[in-house]
Order: C-alpha cells, then sequence, then structure tokens
C-alpha cells in the first residue's frame, strides 16, 4: 500500500489534513503517497478562489464534482492534498495557497524547498 513512511516536512508524524471531503491519494484524510501516487499528493492546502481558478485554467477542475468517485468538489477553505509540482507552479505564478506543514508529507521536500513551503505556512510550528 504505501511505499513511504507517514512523516511531514519536519520528520515527526504525519498530522491530517482533510476528512470534509476526504483528501489524499489513500482518501485516508492524510496526505500520504507511495509508488502509484505519479502526481504526488503531498502538499497539505487550505485552497483559495484563485488557486482553485488556476488550478482549473491548468486543466484540473476541482470545483466541480464526481458522484462516482464519492467527490463533491471544492470550495474555497477546504483543506486538500494537492500535488507538489502543481502546488510549486501556482507558487511560481503568484497564487499558491496556504498549507498545514504538520500535515504536509516529508516526500515533498523532493519537489519543493523547506524555505518556500514555511513561507506559506498556516501553523506556524516552532520546528525549525
Amino acid at each position: 500500500m504505501q511505499a513511504f513512511s507517514s512523516q511531514n516536512v519536519f520528520g515527526t508524524t504525519l498530522e491530517t489534513c482533510g476528512t470534509d471531503p476526504v483528501t489524499g491519494f489513500f482518501r485516508d484524510g492524510c496526505c500520504n503517497t507511495g509508488h502509484d501516487d505519479r502526481g504526488i499528493h503531498t502538499v497539505c492546502a487550505r485552497v483559495t478562489r484563485e488557486f482553485l481558478e488556476y488550478s482549473a485554467a491548468q486543466g484540473n477542475d476541482l470545483t466541480t464534482g464526481n458522484s462516482a468517485m464519492g467527490f463533491r468538489g471544492l470550495s474555497p477553505g477546504d483543506t486538500w492534498c494537492l500535488c507538489a509540482g502543481r502546488w510549486l507552479e501556482a507558487h511560481k505564478a503568484g497564487v499558491a495557497p496556504g498549507i498545514f506543514l504538520g500535515a504536509t508529507h516529508e516526500e515533498t521536500l523532493a519537489v519543493i524547498p523547506l524555505e518556500v513551503l514555511q513561507e506559506y505556512a498556516l501553523d506556524h510550528s516552532t520546528h525549525s
């Protein structure tokens, strides 16, 4: 099932990202990842209208539900495990949403430096 340990960017236990709607590649509420997760859905973010519009413009409409998948669609303020690459693209475009570092999987660090992630932290952790 999971190929990587469930640790956050600080190397401590990965926290839950969101359960309403249930997020995560494995739909377990956490930003866990594994070999089948080609998108690296590891960044726990509180999505914004600007980000959702940006994502839709890139071909990934997260606001439209899919009842077959049990997905109601996202609204601004929802927490969701985003693809690390898409979050980084949004950062470069100036529309990256805030993130919860304690719920962001350590595999994110292979794509985004911790210093960049910390600029968007919504959970002001004492980790350094």
